[in-house]
């Protein structure tokens, strides 16, 4: 069977520039409030999180974004010992941080023991797995549900609305909806299963409001513009992995690679120029695996990509490029706030090939200046 419905990805779509009140980019509100469904607790914050990536979701980062308003879904392999301590010494970590943990034992005994430890310290959770859709899957969402009630707990990763509504009723208040778009995962190529993002992100966040419960749209944003588009479309939070890469904060060490120059030094030979590169992985990946695993099962390939980032030095740069483009978004429809994105935006659908010429050039021009 065939679904022959048009579904769309980022690069797809636009959104339609309206009339406006907002007389400068600068006054528009990027704060906005998150109830959730079983704990009475409100997120205060910009609706962005860090995922739980190696490179991404560290102790380190989830600091520095912290004083953005921004949220981090940790990785899954801090120590227990390392948790307790991060959350006991700084209590308003708790309000833009989650701990993930995967389905297996030693990370359910995990949380537990953290959990006993903090109480009520410890407010999110975000249980992950790269397939949402087993059996086995929505019923440790129930189990987690029935054990700690207090928390709000995101859960994925789907990309229907009906497994969305499925989570959601088995006690989830956030779900993960994104399967094979992030920069570094390959599960599309691999497997031929996939969505496209927007079109997931628009039909999930459907399905999830008409119950109470929350999205994030988690991969395939590249650009702030594809973060706007999510969020536009209804996510209720956007997770970034690879805009977040390649920085200090996210640990890794930098590695030196040397490029000839089109400079010719006194001696008449091509001056060499240092960059640094920083390793940044997909969590399916056969580095990930041999790193966390043991190394990649006989019973499965690896699903996501290893590549070499340039080292960005300033996280601050990053997060002033993204806030700055959410901003001039709400600007060119009207929205004062961000809340209001999702009710002023119009989109047009746009071709695919056309719009990724039209940021092929603009990388091009960028690169140059």
């Amino acid at each position: 069977m065939i679904n022959e419905e048009i579904k769309l990805d980022y690069d797809d779509i636009l959104i339609v520039p309206q009339q406006s009140p907002v007389a400068s980019r600068k006054l528009v509100d990027l704060t906005i409030e998150r109830r959730f469904s079983h704990r009475s607790v409100t997120y205060r914050g910009v609706p962005i999180m860090a995922a739980n990536m190696d490179g991404v979701g560290t102790m380190e980062m989830a600091d520095a974004l912290r004083k953005h308003g921004i949220f981090t879904c940790l990785t899954k392999f801090h120590s227990t010992e390392k948790l307790i301590s991060f959350f006991s010494s700084d209590s308003k970590r708790s309000q833009y941080c989650a701990m993930t943990i995967g389905i297996g034992d030693d990370d359910w005994q995990r949380f537990a023991t953290v959990d006993s430890s903090l109480g009520s310290d410890l407010t999110y959770a975000c249980l992950d797995v790269a397939n949402g859709y087993t059996d086995r899957f929505v019923k440790c969402v129930e189990t987690f549900r029935s054990l700690y009630q207090d928390k709000v707990l995101i859960a994925g990763n789907v990309v229907t609305p009906e497994q969305t509504s499925r989570l959601l009723d088995a006690g989830a208040d956030i779900v993960k909806v994104g399967i094979g778009g992030g920069s570094v995962c390959e599960t599309r190529l691999k497997t031929g299963i996939g969505y496209p993002q927007f079109s997931a992100v628009l039909e999930c966040a459907d399905a999830a409001h008409s119950m109470g419960g929350k999205i994030v749209a988690d991969g395939g944003c590249t650009r702030p513009g594809d973060v706007a588009k999510a969020l536009a479309a209804g996510a209720d939070f956007v997770m970034l992995g690879g805009m977040l890469a390649g920085h200090p904060e996210g640990g890794g060490s930098p590695v030196d690679r040397y490029f000839q120059s089109r400079e010719v030094g006194h001696d008449g030979e091509p001056i060499m120029d240092k960059r640094q590169f920083v390793e940044f992985y997909g969590m399916s990946s056969k580095t990930a695996n041999e790193k966390h695993f043991g190394g990649l099962k006989d019973y499965r390939s690896s699903e996501g990509r290893t590549v070499m980032l340039p080292l960005r030095p300033s996280l601050s740069d990053t997060i002033h490029d993204l806030l700055g483009g959410l901003r001039s978004a709400c600007s060119y429809v009207g929205a004062e706030k961000l809340e209001n994105l999702k009710d002023k935006a119009q989109f047009v659908r746009c071709t695919h090939t056309h719009n990724r010429i039209f940021e092929e050039l603009s990388d091009s021009l960028h690169n140059r200046g």
